[in-house]
């Protein structure tokens, strides 16, 4: 074939691979589920008994995706963050940042079953399969928390530094944390207790949210205003791709089977982020509403969920801004 016209082919090529992708993020606001009032913080999905489960600042809700059945008061606590089926989902591993300590409640009456001490304002949580040990990430303290969600106990901790957000676990027994007053992602050993390496995220400001893709040993952080995916498998790590995403973003959901990843945006966006091949591209920007930071995914069919609500001014200087009454719902992302 001739130069020009291989060009001509590749070009053609190219767009048709666009524009499948392109239909491929046909995404769009497909319901919403609308709740009782107050604030928020991590949502998961638990494919296995089909239920959406959510921090509400002193206690925990859910919703039943089948029924739309919502329970509301479940755990109750100071200050949560973070809430994570374990042990089959028969229970869950809550963390509270006001009481320094994670608490075990039945996943069905939501009775508080133990508690376990941590370090400082304990905030996301990510569980090692490898392992079969729960990470807790210490926000203020610096340290992640290792526990035995069967024993209900702490096993030992890994002093990292930092303000610890989100961690990402790669099935082996390694686990990447991400610091964000430093710009950066730590890998740990979880079996042996300690530091790997420290990895730098150029264009990232603030990581929060964090993946792991292991078929392509790539870590996806979202960032203040972008997101930065980075190949892992060398020593220093190598950025493959920074892209321009929504402000604040406090986690990220990626689809592995569907080869997508999704960011969310303060200011009221979602981006769809194509990790096809290999150049990471954002695919779509949909139109959400203001204060959508956290989300989840249902690996069954590609659905995310976005807590939002209208924020009135804090009362006091310093204070927190509020969920004004009436306002609170969970917008439902599908194709």
């Amino acid at each position: 074939m001739k130069p020009v016209l291989a060009l001509a082919a590749a070009a053609l090529m190219a767009s048709a691979s666009v524009g499948a992708m392109a239909a491929a993020a046909a995404f769009k606001v497909v319901d919403d589920i609308k709740g009782p009032d107050g604030g928020w913080d991590f949502v998961r999905v638990d494919p296995t008994h089909d239920r959406l489960w959510m921090t509400r600042g002193v206690s925990v809700m859910t919703v039943d995706l089948k029924s739309g059945e919502i329970r509301a008061g479940l755990a109750p606590g100071e200050r949560l963050h973070d809430v994570l089926p374990v042990n089959g989902g028969h229970e869950i591993l809550v963390t509270n940042g006001g009481t320094n300590s994670v608490a075990f409640a039945d996943a069905v009456t939501g009775e508080v079953k133990a508690r376990v001490p941590t370090g400082k304002n304990p905030d996301a949580a990510a569980y090692d399969p490898a392992t079969g040990l729960v990470l807790v990430m210490d926000h203020d303290g610096g340290e992640v928390v290792l526990i035995d969600p069967k024993a209900h106990r702490s096993v030992g901790t890994v002093a990292v530094g930092g303000g610890l957000e989100m961690a990402a676990v790669d099935g082996r027994g390694h686990a990447f944390v991400n610091v964000e007053d430093r710009n950066e992602t730590v890998e740990l050993d979880v079996r042996t207790r300690t530091v790997l390496r420290h990895i730098a995220l150029p264009g990232c400001d603030g990581p929060t949210g964090v993946a792991y893709i292991a078929r392509k040993n790539w870590l996806v952080a979202a960032c203040n205003g972008s997101t930065v995916v980075m190949d892992v498998a060398g020593a220093s790590g190598e950025t493959v791709a920074t892209l321009k995403t929504g402000e604040e973003a406090d986690g990220v959901a990626v689809d592995e089977n569907r080869g997508l990843a999704f960011v969310p945006g303060r200011e009221g966006n979602l981006s769809v982020i194509s990790l096809a091949g290999d150049k990471p591209a954002v695919l779509q920007v949909i139109r959400t509403e203001a204060n959508n930071r956290t989300l989840a995914l249902d690996p069954r069919n590609g659905r995310v969920y976005l807590p939002v609500a209208k924020l009135t001014p804090p009362v006091t200087q310093g204070g927190r801004p509020t969920a004004a009454p009436g306002t609170f719902h969970v917008l439902v992302v599908g194709s």
